[in-house]
């Protein structure tokens, strides 16, 4: 799931305003720890909304990354408990009745996807103080 998106005519405006004084490992660095951030936020919020029976599921949360390529961020979250994807979406019973999923992964991404753009600013605004 594509989790956030930046304006792509925000970002060029950007990169023109900042155009050859840029330091390009340092904006890396600075998103960097930015998307970092913004995973931390996304797994505490994923954690607090899984439901704990034994606390292994919660437990079971990390973040991976970020890995930064020419077009792309990745940061991933992952849960690797073998039960992890029906408490997520739901799953029948052995009596065929259905127990509903609680959507904990699905609830987060949209809080966070939803304050990206102001999570993400600080780090272009760390990145722009540094260049005056």
């Amino acid at each position: 799931m594509a989790w956030g998106t930046i304006d792509a005519k925000e970002f060029e405006a950007f990169v023109e305003r900042v155009g050859a004084q840029g330091k390009p490992q340092r904006l890396k660095r600075e998103l960097s720890q930015s998307v970092r951030q913004v995973g931390s936020k996304a797994l505490r919020g994923v954690k607090n909304r899984t439901p704990v029976d034994t606390g292994t599921l919660r437990r079971g949360w990390e973040l991976k990354g970020p890995t930064i390529s020419s077009s792309d961020i990745v940061l991933t979250m992952l849960n690797n408990i073998e039960y992890a994807q029906y408490v997520e979406s739901g799953h029948r019973t052995r009596s065929g009745g259905w127990v509903s999923g609680s959507h904990m992964l699905m609830k987060t991404l949209f809080e966070v996807d939803n304050q990206m753009s102001s999570l993400l600013t600080p780090a272009f605004q760390k990145y722009l103080q540094g260049l005056m």
